[in-house]
């Protein structure tokens, strides 16, 4: 495929990577960051295996629908838009694949990007501001809260005595209010709970833990596979 079919494919929040690396201190923070979202390791490479062997025997990998890819020298760069669920790499939007030497080693080193693992890294932030929010709000509310419900506690509480009319007709007396009616109108004032997000914000933490551990070693295994079949 040509360059121009890959960048006519290419999903512009992928190109962000594409743009030229600044210098300074921009450049390093972005560095301390991009973990968060990117997905980096290597795999060992037999000795007798070719550059060309190497690459013609993962390119499978890379023949799934809307995935395009492309080939230079010594390194192989890849881009997917739409990808269906039955890719075993749908998790990545784009990355690069590169022979390296290390040492008297060479290794097949990955540098994979999702879009997926940034979305679980940065909802859990979401939802725990969501929650602050809500801690936030009920403290604001509760002096206000407080003295409405003791008012309405109070003129619950009274019993109004009869006039005399009604207790010349043999009026019964008025009762006062039973608990179980307490407890429905103290219910009703409950303030909203933050609990429900910090519970989405620990379930999207614990899947973006999950997922990068998991589509890692997903990625080497399938690697190492097309690597050993002979």
């Amino acid at each position: 495929m040509s360059g121009n079919d890959m960048a006519s494919s290419s999903a512009p929040w992928g190109s962000m990577t594409r743009l030229p690396r600044p210098e300074g201190n921009g450049f390093t923070i972005l560095r301390l960051i991009d973990w968060i979202w990117h997905v980096r390791g290597s795999v060992p490479i037999d000795p007798g295996q070719s550059d060309s062997e190497v690459f013609e025997r993962i390119d499978p990998l890379f023949r799934e629908a809307n995935t395009s890819h492309e080939r230079a020298e010594a390194m192989l760069t890849f881009r997917k838009k739409d990808q269906a669920a039955q890719d075993k790499m749908s998790v990545f939007d784009s990355g690069t694949i590169r022979i390296e030497e290390r040492g008297s080693q060479r290794v097949l080193r990955y540098d994979l990007i999702s879009r997926a693992l940034l979305a679980c890294f940065l909802a859990p932030l979401l939802f725990f501001a969501f929650g602050q929010m809500t801690v936030a709000i009920n403290k604001a509310q509760t002096p206000a809260d407080n003295s409405k419900s003791e008012k309405k506690a109070d003129k619950k509480d009274e019993v109004r005595p009869l006039n005399p009319i009604d207790k010349f007709l043999g009026a019964p007396a008025p009762e006062k209010p039973k608990k179980d009616d307490k407890k429905k109108g103290d219910e009703g004032d409950k303030q909203p709970s933050p609990t429900p997000a910090y519970v989405f914000a620990g379930l999207f933490a614990a899947l973006y833990i999950i997922g990068r551990i998991l589509e890692d070693r997903l990625f080497r295994s399938l690697v190492k596979k097309r690597l050993a079949e002979s």
